[in-house]
């Protein structure tokens, strides 16, 4: 995600809206609950044929379906699953079915409904004007919050608090108007979304039960009837989700389903999404990043997953995938400034840059705590073997080895130019045929050396050629 700070998109509604609630009424505006309002919303999506999140991809035929399911039957919804798997993103989502703007009474700190205002405020507001109550229009973006759990979240942030402000201007404690409400009542009418709910402390879970079931809030002794209309939306880690003690029993009865999400099963969904995700670095040479390379580094995410070496119980995040992508082109745009070369295309040997950003997105288990950059470098020997297995038939392999007998030797490394790996192709004819069909018909010269790495690395792994490493740097020779 993008951590960069940027500025709120400021929403103006059409001047033909209605300002006053008698101008609401002669408009037709009808009411309706925010769960019927994005279930309608969802049909019409339905209906003619459009995704309900076109930005998640890999959960078309199987959580999507039960998530359209569920905001049908309007139920409440608990998303589970480990790290990186969309969650929160999926549930942001869900904004895009509430209608475009809402009349609410004007003023209102909890977006009342002018037709059935809740609060002391838009009560008297509209029992003293009546149809000249003023009218307010919101944008659906507003109608959306979200909180991270954490055990230091309190009923204040959640539901409010009094304001010693509102007190010290002459108003009573008993006054409903000295409340400063917190984040669940100021998205009446919307929706709302917890991540990790499990870590939510048991006695917010009870305040928080309260205002969407019971209705009521409790602050300071101060009880008030508040009948909030929100859909509620979470997402919990299955191991915290299923633990005894970590949620409180009415709380979780709330949820009407429960669906778990999951990592991308192919890798070539993963793929996709690392491309419209990666924020490269920024370069006027053109990148070109080898289909071989994109299988490996998503390749290697899904080992990982499947790995006794790595605690599986945290996940192993899609994030791991594309801050991989995004530092082995980033350490091949190093290479191609360096040497001044014209094009930025990525190599075996720069699967090295990948090791930083792997150690801190995954958790080894404990026999093999100290070894990370053992266990990261057979994750990504492994995938290429793979890789390379899948998609690379060498006819030529035994004229390739007989060369490489005849003393040939290979170098490579993330600091080699592309000029030293096409002497190689001229030095052994025999590579030159099976390079050619990895990289392409048209590739140019950085294509063929990122190919030919490939090739060479296969070939080792495939017992063909022995290799000497240190680093991002490798000699092929023969195996005698």
């Amino acid at each position: 995600m993008d951590s960069s700070t940027t500025t709120p998109t400021t929403f103006t509604p059409p001047a033909d809206l209605a300002t006053t609630l008698g101008e609401l009424r002669s408009s037709g505006w009808l009411s309706r609950s925010v769960a019927e309002e994005i279930a309608i919303n969802l049909e019409t999506k339905i209906a003619a044929g459009e995704a309900i999140s076109a930005g998640v991809q890999g959960f078309e035929e199987t959580v999507l379906p039960q998530l359209e399911t569920a905001i049908l039957a309007g139920h409440d919804v608990i998303l589970l699953g480990e790290r990186g798997q969309a969650k929160t993103r999926l549930i942001r989502s869900l904004v895009e079915l509430l209608d475009e703007w809402l009349p609410i009474v004007a003023g209102s700190e909890i977006n009342d409904d002018p037709y059935n205002p809740v609060s002391a405020y838009a009560k008297t507001q509209v029992s003293e004007h009546g149809d000249a109550t003023p009218i307010s229009w919101i944008h659906r973006s507003d109608r959306y919050g979200e909180k991270l759990a954490t055990p230091d979240t309190t009923i204040a942030d959640l539901i409010g608090e009094v304001d010693p402000i509102k007190v010290a201007e002459g108003r009573y404690l008993s006054d409903e108007l000295t409340i400063h409400y917190g984040l669940v009542p100021r998205v009446n009418r919307g929706i709302f979304a917890i991540n990790e709910l499990p870590d939510l402390a048991e006695r917010i879970q009870v305040g928080l039960l309260n205002v969407l079931e019971e209705r009521d809030i409790q602050i300071r002794g101060h009880r008030i009837r508040l009948p909030l209309d929100i859909v509620l939306v979470a997402t919990a880690n299955p191991e915290d989700y299923t633990n005894r003690g970590r949620i409180i029993t009415p709380l979780k009865d709330r949820f009407g389903a429960q669906i778990r999400t999951h990592y991308p099963r192919e890798i070539s969904t993963e793929i996709d999404i690392v491309r419209s995700e990666a924020k490269l670095a920024r370069t006027e040479l053109p990148v070109i990043v080898p289909w071989f390379i994109e299988e490996v580094i998503a390749g290697a995410s899904h080992l990982a997953r499947r790995s006794p070496m790595l605690n599986q119980r945290s996940g192993v995040s899609v994030r791991l995938t594309i801050a991989n992508y995004e530092s082995v082109v980033a350490n091949a745009l190093r290479r191609s400034l360096r040497l001044h070369e014209d094009m930025v295309v990525p190599r075996i040997s720069d699967l090295s840059a990948a090791l930083a950003s792997t150690q801190g997105k995954i958790e080894v288990e404990a026999l093999d705590e100290g070894r990370e950059q053992d266990v990261i470098s057979q994750l990504f020997g492994a995938a290429t073997l793979l890789v390379f297995r899948e998609n690379v038939a060498i006819p030529e392999s035994g004229e390739i080895v007989e060369a490489f007998e005849g003393e040939v030797i290979a170098h490579t490394g993330d600091d080699l130019p592309a000029g030293d790996y096409l002497e190689l192709l001229a030095q052994v004819p025999a590579l030159e045929p099976p390079t050619r069909r990895i990289a392409g018909d048209a590739a140019g010269p950085a294509e063929m050396a990122s190919a030919l790495e490939f090739l060479l690395e296969g070939m080792h792994l495939t017992k063909r050629l022995n290799k000497d490493a240190s680093g991002a740097r490798a000699l092929y020779r023969s195996r005698g």
